[in-house]
């Protein structure tokens, strides 16, 4: 739960530091794959 809660901390983080559209969906993308592999390792 403890590592769900960082990378939603991190994405947000990313998210307001980005300044195009381009950027939003890098970060974006780098959030998603860091739920997954919280949700993968937490199996």
């Amino acid at each position: 739960m403890k590592k769900l809660l960082i990378v939603h901390l991190l994405a947000i983080g990313f998210l307001a530091g980005c300044n195009t559209i381009e950027g939003v969906g890098e970060d974006v993308e780098a959030g998603g794959e860091g739920i997954q592999d919280a949700a993968e390792s937490a199996k």
